[in-house]
């Protein structure tokens, strides 16, 4: 085989090869313009969440000194009912609601156990209502917190932070995305009235508050 055949062959693996990376930038491109196409035809919004009332049974914080029988001097206990509304904002996307949990924190700690809600598929432009109730029996919470809450029944108002986790999907048409985390936040502000110079103890009869209260959403 002479040289220049040698040449001819090597021009057209280059020009093979050259072909390959053009065909496989140009499929990159294609897939990235019809995902910009969805995303400018389907416009994906986030769920939006209210907190619309919270109905307050039992705030009671004890404080005791520590013993061998009570190593924990500072417990909570929390009964409480809230009504969340959840708005899917999408003309063209339906949610599927999966594995949601509620509950309660004060200054980032859980004060309550976890209440499931149940899973849920919300349509296009649809509202879905929840009413857990949450509560947490004897929660052990950090020293620091006594101090705090103390602090807030001065001022006659407590920031409770009800919290949801779970999963979400995307439907678009027969189409159904993969599971994303969804995280809520929803500040609800507790009114104490009354002698605020006692501990904090139990709240009877039930009170109820009505909040209508816009939450941060991550997913």
């Amino acid at each position: 085989m002479s040289s220049k055949d040698c040449g001819h062959h090597e021009e057209e693996r280059r020009q093979l090869l050259r072909r390959i990376v053009g065909a496989i930038v140009a499929f990159i491109v294609l897939i990235l313009l019809i995902i910009f196409l969805i995303w400018i035809i389907l416009r994906p919004t986030k769920p939006r969440f209210i907190i619309q009332d919270a109905t307050l049974y039992t705030f009671n914080f004890s404080s005791t000194s520590p013993s061998v029988t009570s190593p924990t001097p500072n417990i909570l206990t929390l009964t409480m009912q809230v009504t969340l509304a959840a708005h899917n904002p999408n003309h063209r996307i339906g949610i599927y609601y999966h594995n949601l949990y509620a509950y309660a924190s004060y200054r980032n700690q859980q004060i309550s156990l976890a209440t499931s809600i149940p899973n849920t598929y919300q349509g296009h432009k649809d509202f879905t209502i929840w009413s857990p109730f949450i509560y947490g029996n004897a929660v052990p919470v950090s020293p620091f917190l006594l101090s705090a809450l103390q602090l807030d029944q001065s001022t006659g108002t407590v920031l409770v932070n009800v919290k949801v986790n779970g999963r979400v999907k995307w439907k678009v048409g027969t189409w159904i995305s993969g599971r994303y985390h969804i995280y809520v936040n929803c500040p609800a502000y507790i009114r104490f009235a009354g002698d605020r110079s006692n501990a904090i103890g139990g709240v009877t009869p039930a009170v109820k508050f009505q909040l209508l209260q816009s939450c941060s959403v991550d997913v």
